[in-house]
């Protein structure tokens, strides 16, 4: 399939990872050439969701041998996905859209000190939940049952303090979200198992970022090149806001945990948490350089990670291959082929207000905004079978299981 992105001239250390049947917009590859070609890159790898994002392509990921740059990461800083699995078979689907408003609703959080909330995340992320007083004792379990991060010691909290001691658990704008979803045929039923996921259980997905905290990292950092030891406050405060962000897709997935029924430990059956939004210091070519993460998917060893698809399509949980050709990353969802404002033009001019809280899979979507249904609706997507298939193609990762939507919260 011919694209405008086929003229584009990349640097001997870039590629881009994408079939001849997955549209690529020129303005994201040609993004992507450029922060490419920028001095210290030494591999840059575009997925094939790429897509154009404000001055830097969203979907790849960047090597510098010597420096970090805060502007890769941007403001979306910690943003990734929650996968918790359970042992729920079914739930009616108009009790599961009534208790999934209510859960929303209801804040897990009301009457504890904001400011402990914040201290305790900040430095423990998820985990730091289990230690705030007046947190459901349902919510603390699951915290306490949370991995260490193997993060980082986190920065100094002070410049994010204010404004965003109460911002913890919402899903945010743009294509962020938390869904309750079933899983399909397993293609490598070993892996399924190893996390809890036999074919036919639902699952709760939990895809969101710092809520706002982010931004401020974005702007305190701005258009910085850091070297040595001058890199280390960012990091630190990056690895402060990864931890909130982690902590909010806790809070999303324990809401519709509550939604289902399955917040005690005998209902839930595995789970795992993977950022988007980060920089990590990994071998390259031998050498150790600075992978920045700008909308990528970490696919390191033979750890489990997930591909996201729309409301309308299946998410899948895929095997990495820890291959350094695609910098140990997989693309992180199926990637926009419409802007916003196209989005909001076409797509209302297609269908009717109440066919998009429905989706062709049989899925429901909340969502009291009506421009983000329309911004967000599948066919502002790519279709997502093309590019599970090019990471699969391209040696990045193995195919484990679909997770079909069954309900879409999007606030």
């Amino acid at each position: 399939m011919k694209s405008p992105a086929d003229s584009v001239v990349l640097p001997a250390h870039a590629r881009v990872i994408a079939r001849d049947d997955v549209w690529l917009e020129g303005n994201a590859v040609q993004q992507f050439a450029r922060v490419a070609a920028l001095p210290g890159c030494v591999r840059a790898v575009g997925m094939p969701d790429l897509h154009a994002g404000r001055g830097i392509p969203v979907g790849a990921a960047f090597a510098f041998a010597d420096r970090v740059v805060p502007q890769l990461i941007g403001g979306d800083a910690g943003c990734g996905v929650r996968l918790v699995a359970t042992s729920i078979g079914r739930v009616a689907a108009d009790v599961l859209e009534r208790r999934a408003r209510e859960a929303m609703e209801d804040d897990p959080l009301a009457g504890c000190d904001p400011a402990e909330v914040f201290d305790r995340v900040w430095r423990r992320g998820a985990r730091g939940l289990a230690e705030v007083d007046g947190a459901p004792e349902a919510l603390a379990r699951l915290a306490a049952a949370e991995p260490e991060d193997g993060l980082r010691p986190s920065g100094d909290p002070a410049p994010y303090r204010a404004g965003y001691e109460a911002a913890l658990g919402s899903v945010g704008g743009g294509n962020h979200f938390v869904e309750i979803a079933r899983v399909g045929a397993l293609r490598d039923p070993a892996s399924a198992a190893a996390v809890g996921l036999p074919a036919g259980d639902l699952v709760v997905l939990a895809h969101s970022g710092s809520r706002g905290l982010g931004g401020a990292l974005g702007e305190r950092w701005g258009g910085a090149v850091l070297e040595g030891d001058a890199a280390e406050p960012y990091l630190g405060e990056l690895a402060g806001a990864c931890r909130f962000a982690q902590a909010n897709r806790l809070l999303l997935a324990y809401r519709m945990l509550r939604a289902l029924g399955a917040t005690r430990a005998s209902k839930i059956a595995g789970g795992f948490d993977i950022t988007h939004n980060d920089v990590a210091r990994e071998a390259v070519g031998g050498e150790p350089a600075w992978v920045h993460r700008k909308g990528a998917a970490p696919a390191r060893g033979d750890d489990l990670t997930i591909v996201l698809g729309s409301r309308g399509t299946p998410s899948w949980v895929m095997r990495s291959r820890d291959a350094e050709a695609g910098l140990r990353s997989v693309a992180h969802g199926a990637g926009r082929k419409m802007g916003r404002g196209e989005a909001r033009e076409k797509i209302a001019a297609r269908y009717r207000r109440r066919e998009l809280a429905r989706t062709e899979l049989g899925g429901r979507v909340v969502c009291d905004d009506p421009a983000l249904l329309l911004e967000e609706h599948p066919d502002a997507y790519k279709p997502i079978e093309p590019v599970i298939e090019s990471l699969v193609e391209a040696g990045l990762a193995t195919v484990v299981a679909p997770l079909v939507p069954v309900l879409t919260v999007k606030r």
